[in-house]
């Protein structure tokens, strides 16, 4: 590893970092949000005692403004943000927040936005909730269903990503020979990391979930295949058959 002069002799320079490991075989994304003084140091620590880990993203002021308190600060508010988002298995205890005055929480809140946005263009949305990719227009801002006689009925609305369906939507569980083999193996993950249980005679959705398209998210919800028949309900409850 190429030595950074800034990083000798126990130079006091605090910094955050986060370790992501992603699986090629089903997507699988998690990570680890911690802080240190000497970020080299602690790499070879990760490197030595975690093995769960591909790639290290790390932030540090250059004016050397961020102390014990404030990157503590960061790392809780990080922490909070990412369980929030819920996109990563996040592999630790929540940290403690650091007490501090309005004036610094606000310069760290700035810090933290910019740490938010350099994430995702490193291609991690670690920090980023499903709510902040919907469409931005008054159209696919309304909410659209997909309901049937057997009592499927799940929500969503458009985003940048493809198409949220929210949490306790409901699914059918048997599945039509129409279902294309992709979306039995997503239903078959979901099932199987929690995102669906069972509830009753259906499939429930634990928390809000992004399908590729609304096609998608229509098949997955009515276990057959489906064209994407989410009909748009607007504040008077007037539905369209429009998406």
């Amino acid at each position: 590893m190429k030595e950074v002069p800034f990083l000798k002799n126990g130079y006091p320079f605090f910094e955050l970092f986060y370790c992501v490991r992603w699986d090629l075989k089903d997507g699988d994304m998690s990570a680890y949000i911690g802080e240190a003084e000497l970020i080299v140091n602690r790499l070879f620590q990760q490197i030595a005692d975690k093995d769960f880990w591909n790639e290290a993203i790390f932030f540090s002021s250059k004016d050397k403004y961020l102390n014990k308190a404030s990157i503590k600060y960061l790392e809780n508010r990080l922490h909070e943000l990412a369980l929030k988002a819920g996109r990563y298995s996040i592999n630790q205890n929540t940290t403690t927040l650091s007490e501090l005055s309005e004036a610094e929480q606000a310069e760290l809140e700035e810090f933290l936005s910019h740490a938010k946005v350099l994430t995702a263009t490193l291609g991690h949305k670690l920090f980023e909730a499903l709510e902040e990719t919907i469409e931005d227009n008054e159209l696919q801002n309304q909410l659209f269903y997909c309901k049937n006689g057997a009592g499927a009925n799940s929500k969503g609305s458009p985003s940048t990503e493809g198409f949220i369906v929210y949490k306790d939507s409901l699914f059918i569980i048997p599945e039509q020979p129409s279902l294309a083999d992709g979306i039995r193996l997503e239903r078959q993950k979901m099932l199987n990391d929690g995102t669906l249980k069972i509830e009753g005679a259906f499939y429930q959705l634990t928390k809000d979930y992004v399908f590729t398209s609304p096609s998608r998210a229509a098949a997955a919800t009515l276990a057959r295949s489906a064209s994407g028949p989410f009909g748009m309900e607007n504040s008077s409850r007037n539905s369209v058959e429009v998406f």
